[in-house]
């Protein structure tokens, strides 16, 4: 019932374009074939000699001539409509899973890997959409078999009651084999999100797996996973297989009998020649629509397959958002990004955090208590040893990570969602490892935003990139490959730092953006950021140019707030901060 309820939702969501796909499937495959099977039927008595509506043989020759013409007119007119219908459905869950996939804290966006998530976004939505793209054939199959039944029991009705047996009997078949055609996609999907995740994996710790000299134990991993996949696949497409063969079975058996009835009839003369061609002609219909019957119950059960899979990417959002409706924009522009408008309440004055703690389920590591305090055009940073919970932290701080208790305040006031909240233009982060894509480096700078309505060219001269662009060869349209891949690291990390000051937010927010800089590029860049007075900063860091220019510096030590001060009073007073200073780690 859930899946037919989200069909439904589907359909609404393009009631124009569904309904006249089902106008041209009715007039396809529901009218134009019963004037082929009229023809027939008067052809063949014409030339036997009964033809009762009086046209000559070329007359009928000429309906049929018509009669195509305009089936192929409804067909090219159709096509380009039922390609728009289905790529804006599955554009739709696409969106749909997008959206609540971004919202979600980052380090639990997905609930598998990357790799299989694509698998869901690719076969599950496709799934769904060739089901939903199967209907409108059934609505004008089903009309042709209404009259097709009529029109039958007129000339004998013990014929057709043979004819439409097999129908019966293909749904009976088919609900007692839902079941196993459940289990057998469930595996066959899971299998095949197993491979392409793991392909994922592969391509992102090539390094990692180099190093180790592990190519052998990967491959031997990814044929394990091949197999299990060609194995769950192979069930899954053999059950198919028989069950269309068991359903071909079954018509055929059925036409067989007919065939000999006929026969029969015609010997005994209430069968006319016309009668014979029109039932064979039905015939071959009747047979392809007990065929789409029994196919489409199986759809329909995949669908619902691939709908729960889609779902637990959604986790605990509500099943109905997957289907809710806004729009995609096949077509024409792409709608502007909005300016990063910052209003009164935007404002950073004050920055509190209080009692924060969050502990990872699995290990029960985290951070505990902690507060502190930022003041606008202040420079906080955050240091401690590995594993002292610094970039937990942060993460939390910016709800990338759920929190557990605590509150976390804007100029007063507590922010219940920080997710949402800390974007720009109130925040910008960028973490330990910064992710730039395979674009050109003015791109993996603005991110969307109009470059005519942005200081483009302080940012660059913020983060110190200028004599790095003039080295490379195209300059802010060189591409950087994969991650990055064109990069030093220290760039990486630059290029990151711009995409931050090219959205001038309130609060700055750096998770050891200075490791791979030389000391003399560091001190370039954090002078370059105070130089706008009101700039405020929280920074992780454990280098002595951030801790030397730090207003305030709060140190960790096992996910707690060990102390917290200016440098001076830390180095005299905190033997945590002695060490940390000495570089013992």
């Amino acid at each position: 019932m859930s899946t037919g309820r989200d069909a439904w939702r589907l359909f609404r969501f393009q009631t124009g374009n569904y309904v006249l796909l089902c106008f041209f499937r009715i007039i396809g495959f529901g009218i134009s074939p019963q004037i082929i099977a009229w023809v027939s039927k008067e052809f063949f008595d014409t030339l036997s000699g009964h033809g009762g509506a009086g046209f000559d043989p070329y007359t009928l020759c000429a309906f049929l001539i018509v009669n195509a013409a305009v089936r192929s007119g409804f067909i090219f007119i159709d096509i380009p409509i039922h390609f728009k219908t289905f790529f804006a459905l599955g554009a739709l869950l696409r969106k749909n899973l997008l959206t609540h996939i971004l919202r979600r804290p980052g380090a639990r966006a997905l609930p598998g890997s990357s790799g299989e998530a694509i698998s869901r976004f690719r076969g599950d939505i496709k799934e769904i959409t060739d089901f939903l793209a199967h209907v409108p054939f059934l609505g004008g199959e089903f009309l042709f078999a209404a009259i097709a039944v009529y029109v039958m029991i007129q000339i004998d009705p013990l014929i057709t009651f043979v004819v439409f047996t097999p129908l019966v009997l293909v749904v009976v078949v088919v609900n007692l084999a839902l079941n196993r055609i459940r289990r057998y996609r469930e595996d066959s999907r899971e299998a095949t999100g197993g491979v392409t995740g793991f392909i994922g994996e592969m391509f992102g710790a090539a390094q990692a797996v180099k190093v180790a000299n592990a190519e052998d134990r990967m491959l031997a991993r990814f044929d394990s996973l091949n197999d299990q996949r060609r194995l769950t696949t192979l069930k899954d497409l053999v059950f198919n297989r028989v069950l269309d063969s068991v359903i071909w079975n079954m018509v055929n058996l059925g036409t067989g009998i007919i065939l000999i009835l006929a026969g029969q009839a015609m010997q005994a003369g209430s069968f006319s020649v016309g009668d014979f061609a029109l039932f064979i002609f039905y015939l071959s219909f009747v047979t392809g629509i007990t065929r789409d019957v029994g196919r489409a119950m199986a759809r329909f059960k995949q669908a619902g397959v691939s709908r729960e899979r889609l779902l637990t990417l959604m986790d605990d959002a509500p099943p109905e958002h997957l289907v809710a409706h806004s729009s995609v924009y096949l077509k024409g522009d792409l709608p502007d990004i909005p300016d990063l408008e910052r209003g009164d309440a935007d404002r950073l004055k004050r920055f509190e955090v209080e009692d924060l703690s969050y502990r990872f389920p699995e290990t029960d590591q985290g951070i505990e208590d902690v507060s502190f305090c930022i003041q606008r055009g202040t420079f906080t940073v955050i240091t401690g040893r590995i594993g002292s919970g610094k970039t937990t932290l942060l993460r939390t701080l910016l709800g990338l990570l759920p929190k557990d208790r605590g509150e976390i305040r804007w100029n007063g006031e507590v922010v219940d969602n920080p997710g949402s909240v800390f974007v720009p233009p109130r925040c910008a982060y960028t973490g330990q490892v910064p992710r730039l894509f395979s674009d050109t480096l003015r791109d993996n700078v603005l991110m969307g935003l109009s470059e005519d309505r942005v200081d483009l060219d302080a940012a660059i001269y913020n983060a110190v990139l200028g004599p790095d662009l003039e080295d490379l060869e195209n300059g802010l349209e060189t591409r950087v490959g994969s991650r990055g891949v064109k990069l030093s690291g220290g760039q990486i990390q630059r290029v990151a730092a711009a995409r931050m000051y090219v959205r001038q937010p309130e609060l700055y927010v750096f998770d050891d953006l200075s490791s791979a800089l030389d000391v003399e590029t560091e001190r370039t860049l954090w002078s370059r950021l105070f130089e706008r007075g009101d700039a405020t900063c929280l920074a992780v860091s454990h280098r002595r140019v951030a801790l030397r220019r730090a207003n305030h510096i709060v140190v960790l030590k096992d996910g707690r707030v060990h102390a917290q001060g200016g440098l001076e009073d830390l180095l005299e007073n905190c033997e945590e901060m002695q060490s940390l200073w000495e570089g013992k780690r």
